[in-house]
């Protein structure tokens, strides 16, 4: 089974699209699939878009009365997925935003690298040009590598800011036992998904990288980045791990507790 999580925020103008599209890709990917949306607190038309859907897709809605945020969102999709599934050394869960920015075509790269052995697929900026990048993201991008690497090295990943990646759920249920009842992502947006991505790479016996290039331009809605914050966000995030790996040793990157 594959369980695709997508965190959505006031993305009415896009959900629809990418359910459709994921529905489309798997009629003739013949796989297992459920997909499970956390609404975080829409104040658009998001939740009478996705209604619909549960008709006629393998399809779970969770909503929250308050925006949470995206640690948030997608912290309550992993709990969820690890927790309903059945056979956690075959299942797999995929974490994709609902704007479109990940495209779903690429899911079936995805699946067949899980398939071949890997607990890990992580999705990675491609070298080539991106167009219409958007100058937040742009600036972001080029400012986040500087701001992280005194503090954190991610060996075998060029790109650990992205929140689109594939997670074998046996993986992610020795995840969430390390956690307990902490966050699986100690911090938001881009310095969020570096934790989550360090946190997990612990529990991958093999991990595996795919160059993806986002697809900004067929999202209406600005960008949410804001380099400035974001920036201090991941300086912030970086501080603290290097903190942490000192007083623990078993912390080190690529290190089994």
């Amino acid at each position: 089974m594959i369980h695709i999580c997508i965190p959505v925020y006031n993305e009415a103008p896009t959900v629809g699209v990418l359910l459709w599209r994921i529905r489309q890709l798997f009629q003739e990917f013949s796989r297992e699939y459920e997909i499970t949306v956390y609404d975080d607190g829409s104040s658009d038309a998001t939740a009478e878009v996705l209604e619909p859907y549960g008709r006629v897709l393998p399809l779970t809605v969770m909503r929250g009365g308050t925006r949470r945020g995206m640690a948030a969102a997608v912290d309550t999709l992993l709990r969820t997925v690890a927790a309903g599934t059945r056979y956690p050394r075959r299942d797999a869960a995929v974490v994709m935003q609902g704007d479109l920015t990940d495209q779903p075509e690429h899911l079936v790269d995805m699946v067949k690298r899980f398939e071949g052995g890997a607990d890990l697929v992580v999705a990675q900026r491609s070298l080539e040009a991106i167009p219409s990048q958007p100058t937040p993201v742009r600036r972001l991008q080029w400012v986040a590598p500087w701001v992280l690497r005194p503090f954190v090295s991610v060996p075998g990943v060029r790109d650990p800011f992205r929140s689109f990646r594939l997670y074998r759920i046996q993986l992610l249920r020795d995840l969430i036992r390390e956690a307990g009842d902490e966050p699986l992502m100690r911090a938001d947006g881009w310095a969020g998904n570096v934790d989550l991505l360090l946190r997990a790479m612990r529990h991958a016996r093999r991990m595996e990288t795919m160059d993806l290039s986002p697809r900004y331009d067929l999202r209406p809605r600005e960008s949410r980045v804001r380099p400035w914050d974001d920036a201090v966000s991941l300086y912030r995030f970086g501080r603290a791990a290097r903190s942490r790996r000192a007083l623990d040793p078993t912390l080190r990157t690529g290190t089994s507790p």
